[in-house]
């Protein structure tokens, strides 16, 4: 088993225990201590978090990803200066992002008229707007050196395990909202401080060379270049994802916010191997273009498709026989604030769809951000942006939620469409084959099967039946028509081993 595999499937680990700890912090603890205002205000948070980090970055991380790879090989750790040229230039961002929310604020607490307690407490968004930054850009280098394992565990799972720490202590009343809030400001703090003693640990990154190389200097009008447009891109791509929120909190309010991020996460269990995979194949992409390995290249694409639409056909038959049993969960767990969760059936099922079709093209974002055709990714992540925004705006004003999930298929449709596109007629990959088509019908067939079964009445053991029939047909599928080798080998390992040390324990 290759690398990628390895280390994609040891993230994914780390990343589903995380799904599994955001899982109970999002669709119990929160909807069971905070209101649904309350929620929505901490989701704006992150959220515009997220966007802002990335902003203040100025295109320093792309930088790292394609550009630390040559400074080591020519510099090595110790006179390697791309860590304080970066991290300057991320201070600088985070400077420019202080000086224009200052100058603006009245202006962002009058537009959010319908939520007035986001503009309260929107001063600390900085504070964690800083702590992602700089984890970030630490993720970067980490991801470099092959650490991705290592930042999937701190951001996914360390950062979670934090936050229902908070949840617990404002829930038995030792803090009050104000008091949360500040902590969760700073969530990121700890995990970057973490991830910074392991770099330097490690003896392959250092910050103690400050003085400008001959590699900077001979490539600085190529990084120049290279940052702008793929941060440009990376940036369009993110505020792309995430204007949604933005546009319920304007338009909507902090509870429509807190039901459409359920919706979100729920989908976003699909992203758990694409997670993984982004942050091993980048490095060894990048490697590939540099010597010309396009065998491996096209390797990996025809892997990442099998992969990622195995698992995504398998993780959305799930979510989507079990969404009414987790529509009638948050219902009742808090039926103090009269539920109100029923939207969610159609959300989770169109933003899942969205979900799957962006696996089933694989890896196909980060074959073109590290290749020369780097710009393309800037250009249909502009186009992403055009077609996203004014859709949400539209779609949301006309059918609330449900318009907005509508909006996400499309532009994921046809934005994968274009990349899929370009790497046939450019590049001549084409990753599929006859097992993929076939898979994917029979696995749709499955789905539609199961969910005839009659439910029980109790929403708990409905989800043990239709999660285990399925969970069975779908893996004599797999079995049958073998569409990803290394997923079903390494899922027997697994069971062997597991059945083993039960066996021994008895």
């Amino acid at each position: 088993m290759g690398i990628i595999q390895k280390q994609g499937i040891k993230s994914s680990y780390f990343i589903f225990l995380g799904f599994l700890i955001g899982a109970v912090n999002l669709l119990v603890l929160f909807p069971m201590f905070f209101t649904k205002e309350d929620q929505g205000l901490v989701r704006a948070m992150i959220d515009i978090g997220a966007t802002l980090s990335v902003f203040c970055t100025l295109g320093t991380l792309p930088v790292v990803y394609k550009f630390f790879p040559f400074y080591n090989h020519y510099l090595g750790s110790n006179k390697n200066e791309l860590p304080f040229i970066t991290f300057t230039i991320n201070l600088i961002g985070f400077g420019i992002l202080l000086f224009i929310g200052w100058h603006n604020k009245d202006f962002v607490i009058r537009k959010l008229g319908k939520s007035p307690s986001l503009g309260h407490y929107f001063s600390y968004v900085y504070p964690y707007t800083l702590f992602l930054l700089l984890f970030y850009w630490l993720e970067a280098f980490a991801w470099g050196l092959h650490k991705g394992v290592l930042t999937n565990f701190l951001r996914e799972t360390a950062v979670r395990v934090l936050t229902t720490i908070l949840i617990i202590v404002f829930g038995l009343h030792w803090i009050n909202l104000n008091q949360f809030i500040t902590l969760f400001s700073g969530i990121y703090l700890l995990p970057m401080l973490y991830l910074l003693y392991e770099l330097i640990q490690s003896k392959q990154w250092s910050f103690n060379s400050f003085k400008i190389s001959s590699v900077t200097r001979r490539l600085k009008g190529r990084m120049i270049n290279f940052a702008l447009f793929v941060f440009a891109g990376q940036f369009f791509n993110l505020l792309a994802r995430t204007n949604d929120t933005f546009m319920i909190v304007g338009l909507k309010g902090l509870s429509d916010a807190s039901i459409f991020a359920i919706a979100t996460y729920v989908s976003a269990i699909l992203e758990i191997p694409q997670r993984s995979l982004n942050a091993v194949s980048i490095p060894i992409l990048a490697k590939s273009w540099k010597e010309k390995d396009f065998a491996n290249i096209k390797h990996i694409y025809h892997k990442s498709v099998s992969n990622l639409l195995t698992v995504g056909l398998l993780l959305f038959g799930l979510i989507w026989l079990n969404i009414q049993n987790l529509v009638t969960f948050l219902n009742w767990i808090s039926h103090k604030q009269g539920g109100g969760y029923d939207a969610l059936v159609n959300l989770a099922f169109i933003m899942g769809l969205a979900k799957l079709i962006d696996l089933a093209t694989g890896v196909n974002s980060q074959i073109i951000g590290t290749s020369n055709y780097w710009k393309f990714d800037f250009f249909t992540n502009v186009m992403f942006v055009i077609v996203s925004i004014p859709l949400n705006y539209y779609l949301i004003q006309h059918y609330d939620l449900t318009g907005l999930a509508y909006s996400n298929l499309i532009a994921y449709t046809l934005y994968n469409s274009v990349r899929f596109s370009f790497l046939y007629f450019k590049f001549k990959l084409q990753p599929y084959s006859w097992k993929h088509g076939l898979f994917l019908i029979l696995s749709i067939g499955l789905m539609l099967a199961v969910h005839q079964i009659p439910a029980p009445n109790n929403f708990i053991l409905n989800i043990a039946v239709q999660s285990l029939v399925y969970g069975i047909g779908f893996y004599a599928l797999a079995i049958w028509i073998n569409p990803a080798p290394e997923i079903l080998y390494y899922f027997n390992q697994f069971y062997q081993k597991s059945i083993g040390r039960l066996f021994k324990k008895g």
